[in-house]
């Protein structure tokens, strides 16, 4: 049952999003996407500040930065590979996420980014696994880790400037919350996504907003397909 939901969610989002036009997109503007969801989606945060900076690497020691990823909408998570419980959870809404927008013309236009909490323990060959184990598709996602020359609690004060608070376990488990980021074209961290309840549909909505720089108030001369594909749930 639920495997077939996401797959009309998803090839409705699909057909929705490959006949919208840019114009067609931009019928409302992103304050009026955000007070939308604001009204439906109690699990979504509208924010609009600078991302947080940060300079990191892949597992085969490519530097990725945020400055590199300017023109692509980011979505932005935070995990350690030996967590036992919310973190694999994380990564799989993640990549339900992700095949939703990849179903879409928005597949080129967004990246995802897993940032590891835990380099010490996420070697390269660790992080290899990760993405195939949960899901993740390489074409659009990336897991970064420290570079060689930064500390070690690197990525942890990263997530702290995102705002994460840590506490670690005597057994080493790193307790923080899960909160999917989304950073627009120019560098703009513009939402959070609270926790694993939210929507995916409502999700998917606010990054095409995004792609399509829904910046400004436009007309209302004919319905949208924001209203047709909002009627359908």
């Amino acid at each position: 049952m639920e495997t077939n939901l996401r797959s009309a969610i998803g090839w409705v989002l699909a057909l929705a999003l490959s006949t919208a036009t840019v114009p067609a997109a931009s019928a409302h503007s992103l304050n009026d996407v955000e007070t939308m969801l604001g009204d439906k989606e109690k699990y979504f945060q509208p924010i609009d500040k600078p991302a947080p900076d940060f300079t990191l690497q892949t597992a085969d020691g490519r530097g990725v930065g945020l400055m590199d990823l300017r023109g692509q909408v980011v979505v932005l998570h935070f995990i350690y590979t030996r967590c036992p419980d919310v973190c694999p959870l994380h990564a799989e809404r993640i990549a339900e996420l992700q095949t939703l927008v990849n179903q879409t013309p928005m597949k080129d236009q967004v990246s995802f980014i897993t940032v590891t909490t835990d380099p010490k323990n996420d070697a390269a060959d660790v992080m290899r696994d990760y993405g195939p184990a949960h899901g993740l598709d390489p074409a659009n996602w990336m897991f970064l880790t420290t570079t060689p020359d930064q500390p070690e609690d690197t990525t942890r004060r990263l997530a702290e400037a995102f705002g994460h608070k840590f506490k670690v376990t005597d057994d080493g488990l790193q307790l923080h919350g899960i909160v999917t980021h989304v950073i627009d074209r120019e560098g703009h961290w513009r939402a959070n996504f609270h926790g694993l309840k939210f929507a995916p549909v409502n999700f998917v909505v606010f990054t095409n907003a995004l792609v399509n720089d829904a910046q400004r108030p436009h007309g209302h001369e004919a319905k949208s397909w924001w209203d047709r594909l909002r009627n359908l749930f």
